[in-house]
């Protein structure tokens, strides 16, 4: 297989293989890093999970996913917080620099995005911090605006920058992801503006087919399927000095249904087929 050296494979991208399976695919493979989520890493065991990846030898580009910060209830405002929290103390656990934040929707009957995107800078004055001193970068995500009013109301990498900058690069940055941001023809000056800065903590690969599935989260295709140019992406991220791992994040209903280890080894053959190594 060719080199991987800079592969890492989302653990959502093939997550019909328990944490077990995918570390002992990973492996056989010669993939080199993953990136896990938090549910099924606690279902395991935070320690436990470290434990397993550390002994294969595997390292943790990211964890996924604190965030969720735009609740106006001081209740729900102090909870998010301290689920933020744990996601942090859960990244330093499992050997990784970078928590990704996927920041939240509007609150129920709210329309003000402006308001909500304040509220996310507030709660990140406490969690930044926080991460600091904990080892871990916090990895604001831009995501499409189809998922504006209930999931994330930071859409492009302009709006991720502008929160992030706020607070020192080593504390908070942004994730850059293909699916997100391949629409937006100002990202690539954002990366531009990312890289200058040294934000760019996580830079993530998904391609874009149609027609999407009802829903649509789960509408992520398999890199060289659709319409994004990979390598043009990588050549943006990689001009303004990113060198880290190139992280591949897919949700789709139909790879799931599939063999997991057939389609890590598939993927792992698109990544280097799509990316300059």
């Amino acid at each position: 297989m060719s080199d991987l050296t800079r592969f890492s494979i989302n653990q959502m991208t093939v997550k019909q293989l328990a944490l077990p399976e995918l570390v002992a695919a990973c492996r056989d493979l010669g993939v080199p890093a993953v990136g896990l989520w938090r549910a099924p890493v606690q279902e395991y065991g935070v320690e436990a999970a470290a434990k397993l990846v550390r002994d294969a030898g595997l390292a943790v580009t990211t964890l996924c996913r604190g965030g969720f910060l735009t609740a106006v209830d001081a209740d729900e405002r102090a909870a998010a917080l301290a689920d933020n929290r744990r996601a942090v103390d859960e990244a330093a656990t499992l050997g990784t620099d970078t928590l990704v934040l996927v920041s939240g929707g509007l609150p129920p009957g709210a329309k003000d995005l402006r308001a909500a995107r304040e509220r996310i800078a507030d709660a990140l004055t406490e969690l930044a911090p926080y991460a600091e001193d904990h080892g871990v970068r916090l990895a604001i995500e831009p995501l499409h605006p189809m998922f504006a009013s209930d999931r994330c109301v930071v859409s492009t990498l302009t709006q991720a920058l502008d929160l992030a900058e706020r607070f020192p690069a080593h504390q908070v940055g942004v994730t850059v992801d293909t699916y997100h941001i391949w629409w937006d023809d100002t990202a690539p000056e954002a990366i531009a503006r990312a890289g200058a800065q040294h934000r760019i903590h996580t830079f993530q690969l998904a391609d874009w087919i149609t027609p999407l599935p009802e829903g649509v989260l789960n509408g992520r295709g398999q890199i060289g399927d659709g319409a994004i140019d990979m390598r043009e992406w990588q050549g943006y991220v990689e001009a303004a000095g990113y060198t880290g791992s190139i992280e591949v994040e897919l949700f789709n209903e139909d790879l799931w249904a599939r063999d997991g280890r057939e389609l890590l080894a598939e993927t792992a053959r698109r990544w280097a087929e799509n990316v300059d190594v």
